[in-house]
């Protein structure tokens, strides 16, 4: 049981759009479009999201991202028109890197305040770059280091870096990618797609933590299966 996604758009295609991209990495997760007027005119219907809402929480709450203003004040009555409010958020994020990352955190089984706070925290990354000049490495005898090569088609891109991103789920570990000059934190879908990380990069792979040994491991296998494409 996972915490559900409701996606309100003034727009039908581009709800169901946003729910296909996020579902392609959180397979597992109850991902509801709300978009468009009952008639498939563009705007947003208080009756379609209050379904979606019941459709999408499947006993551990709902989070729901919108598009444009007026979808949050729709998104907001829903919600407190709930029997019990407190089983949703509505959260200010943007809408599609927004999504992408509160799907992969209810993935990995966060609760419901932790994946809405992945999806704010996807605000830096649609405003700034994903990816961050590589550090110096830190001087300590913990840290794990491992370079490999990409194999698979498509590289470090969405569907890849959700799985790494998963991987990494309930290790005590710090887990940093590298590819040239930029780095980017492993536990971040949106991140690890800023690298632009492609078939034949080389990536290097640092962890720090009690699990380090583990976290790259499992990124290790992950690669060698050419991340199951």
């Amino acid at each position: 049981m996972s915490v559900g996604l409701v996606i309100v758009s003034h727009s039908s295609g581009l709800a169901e759009g946003v729910v296909e991209l996020a579902g392609q990495m959180a397979p597992e997760v109850r991902i509801v479009p709300a978009g468009g007027l009952p008639d498939g005119a563009i705007g947003t219907d208080f009756e379609k999201v209050s379904a979606a809402l019941s459709d999408a929480d499947s006993g551990a709450g709902a989070i729901v991202l919108f598009d444009l203003g007026s979808a949050q004040m729709v998104a907001d009555l829903a919600v407190e028109t709930l029997g019990d409010p407190d089983s949703a958020l509505v959260v200010d994020a943007p809408l599609v890197e927004g999504a992408v990352a509160a799907a992969v955190s209810a993935q990995g089984g966060n609760d419901m305040k932790t994946v809405a706070r992945a999806a704010e925290s996807a605000r830096g990354s649609a405003e700034a770059p994903a990816a961050e000049p590589a550090a110096a490495a830190p001087d300590s005898t913990d840290q794990v280091t491992r370079e490999l090569e990409l194999t698979n088609d498509v590289g470090l891109h969405a569907r890849p870096a959700a799985l790494l991103s998963r991987s990494l789920t309930g290790l005590q570990a710090t887990v940093k990618v590298a590819l040239g000059d930029k780095q980017a934190d492993a536990f971040s879908v949106l991140g690890l797609m800023g690298l632009g990380a492609r078939k034949g990069d080389r990536i290097t792979l640092l962890a720090n933590g009690p699990d380090a040994v583990q976290a790259v491991e499992r990124i290790i296998d992950l690669a060698n299966r050419d991340f199951d494409e």
